[in-house]
């Protein structure tokens, strides 16, 4: 499939123009991850008549949902040989045909054996695509272009999540309605396979097509046998200074996920309910709502990342998540807070209680607003039945629940006006601290992976980055509520706010500026220096922290 592109982009020359490049590369990036987000949330919506239709069980229901967490897992550590052996280009082919099939199986399952099945092909098509995606989009485009593209991805993810909620709405009394939801994410996929067929298959094609397709300023590396070779042990090794870029890798990966963002937006609708918003309408602007805020952090991040730079966003928005998260913690302190739903409330996260037409099933429930979305990158989803049980503080199981969101040190009640003040407080602070992950971790993290590695081993590092992340997620996941039965809810907010203001060390002394520069720069960058922590480092007019080399491979 791949060889059509050169002679589709010697159709467009026949026409006296070359292939729109930028439009076409905005497209894989933005179907790409609306694909990426449809398939992460479009469960929540499909659970509920699973549950119905196969009598599932709530241990079931957990498998059903982790098992696209089994997919990813897989392909984060088998895609980035893969992407480097075969190439971004087929890399995201191959993905799109293996979600096709995932889908197929979902659509026509008549057991939850294949259920399982389709949803963990589906985990590792959209694993593997996300990673290719970033990274074939990164050396495509220039410098000025390479961070609004590849954050686009990031928009993509909450779109998808978004039209998921709306065509899961739409079938929630259709007959078989979750065959239609699981078949409806092909359309993207396809569409996404399509663009790709009018682009080149990597920078090298572009470089050997320089009278074919303007470059755009992107990395155009040297053709031949002049490149060097490297291993995967090679990532932790101090040759080209790769310790220190897997040290940026693996640290951007890890506070993303040890900020906590998932489990906080997993008590997002108690949150909304506290302010007076219940029942259905609270799921409903809980994942509505926040989605719309991430929509827009995510928009706004792509307007500055090429100006104010990946470490300006990094930085202020680690710091306002620390501050943020922070001020929920010490709000539990003076307002408890409802526990979470039971496993069966899970699947009307979607919103579809309360609103028309609804059965009104499970209508006073709290519920979760949405499966947990990557944002990521990419933010793996986890099973939220898992999060939402009831969990006993004694060691006796016959003990009733405890609320999952009770506080550590209570204080004296407080006048009802107080309380609706702290209340709002905490709203407040959740939409602060989903708008600071939307800019700084949520579109940046993946952004900086797709720059600084070598373009011979960047698909295998970006993965080995990627693996962490879905790794660290589970951890964090399944710790959750253990960590408030050990020790509250409110400090454990309070500990991810510290954990952000770790990460906002981190970032400060370790991660380089690498706006406006090409990537074979960034790659010099990284080999002629050893990025030392960056005390006092001032920045020139273009806001890049070291001075531009020369590189006889860039165009």
């Amino acid at each position: 499939m791949a060889a059509e592109a050169p002679v589709i982009t010697l159709a467009f020359q026949a026409r006296g123009r070359p292939p729109p490049l930028l439009p076409l590369c905005a497209s894989v990036s933005l179907l790409g991850g609306l694909t990426f987000g449809y398939e992460l949330a479009v469960i929540s919506g499909a659970l509920l008549p699973l549950q119905l239709d196969f009598g599932l069980s709530c241990l079931e229901q957990e498998f059903l949902v982790g098992s696209l967490l089994l997919g990813a897992l897989l392909a984060s550590l088998v895609g980035g040989f893969l992407i480097d052996c075969y190439g971004r280009k087929q890399a995201i082919f191959g993905s799109n045909l293996v979600l096709l099939a995932g889908s197929l199986t979902l659509g026509l399952a008549g057991s939850l054996t294949w259920l399982v099945l389709g949803r963990s092909v589906v985990g590792f098509a959209i694993s593997l695509s996300s990673m290719a995606c970033c990274i074939y989009v990164s050396e495509l485009v220039g410098p000025r272009q390479r961070g609004v593209l590849v954050s686009l991805y990031e928009a993509g993810i909450t779109v998808g999540i978004l039209l998921s909620y709306a065509l899961n709405y739409a079938l929630a009394d259709t007959p078989w309605g979750w065959r239609h939801m699981f078949g409806w994410a092909t359309a993207p996929a396809l569409l996404q396979s399509l663009s790709l067929l009018f682009l080149p298959a990597g920078a090298d094609e572009t470089a050997a097509n320089k009278d074919l397709i303007p470059l755009q300023g992107g990395e155009a590396p040297k053709l031949g046998l002049g490149r060097p070779r490297y291993s995967f042990l090679d990532l932790f090794r101090a040759r080209d200074n790769m310790r220190g870029r897997t040290t940026v890798g693996l640290g951007l990966v890890l506070f993303q996920q040890l900020t906590g963002q998932p489990n906080v937006l997993c008590y997002a609708s108690t949150i909304f309910g506290s302010v007076g918003f219940h029942g259905g309408s609270s799921a409903v602007l809980a994942s509505v709502g926040l989605g719309a805020v991430k929509v827009a952090a995510t928009l706004t991040a792509m307007g500055l990342v090429d100006r104010a730079g990946r470490r300006a966003l990094l930085l202020a928005g680690c710091a306002f998540m620390a501050l943020s998260v922070s001020g929920i913690g010490l709000v539990s302190f003076a307002v408890p807070m409802d526990s979470g739903p039971s496993c069966l409330a899970v699947p009307n996260a979607t919103g579809q209680t309360g609103l028309p037409g609804d059965s009104g099933l499970l209508r006073d429930s709290s519920l979760p607003p949405m499966p947990r979305n990557n944002e990521d990158q990419r933010e793996p989803i986890l099973s939220t039945v898992k999060k939402t049980k009831s969990y006993p503080r004694s060691g006796d199981p016959s003990a009733p629940p405890q609320p999952a969101l009770s506080s550590a040190l209570p204080g004296p009640p407080l006048p009802t006006q107080g309380h609706a003040l702290l209340r709002w407080t905490a709203l407040l602070c959740l939409m602060v601290f989903v708008s600071a992950f939307s800019f700084g971790f949520g579109p940046v993290t993946w952004l900086v992976l797709s720059e600084i590695y070598p373009v011979e081993i960047r698909g295998r590092a970006f993965a080995f980055c990627n693996s962490f992340n879905w790794a660290a997620n589970l951890f964090i996941s399944l710790s959750f509520l253990d960590l408030i039965g050990t020790i509250g809810l409110s400090w454990t907010f309070l500990l991810y706010g510290l954990t952000a203001v770790l990460g906002l060390g981190f970032i400060y002394l370790f991660v380089p500026e690498t706006k406006g520069q090409s990537l074979a720069e960034i790659d010099q960058q990284f080999q002629k220096r050893r990025f030392a922590p960056s005390f006092g480092h001032r920045q020139n007019s273009t806001g890049i922290q070291y001075s531009r080399i020369e590189v006889s491979a860039a165009s």
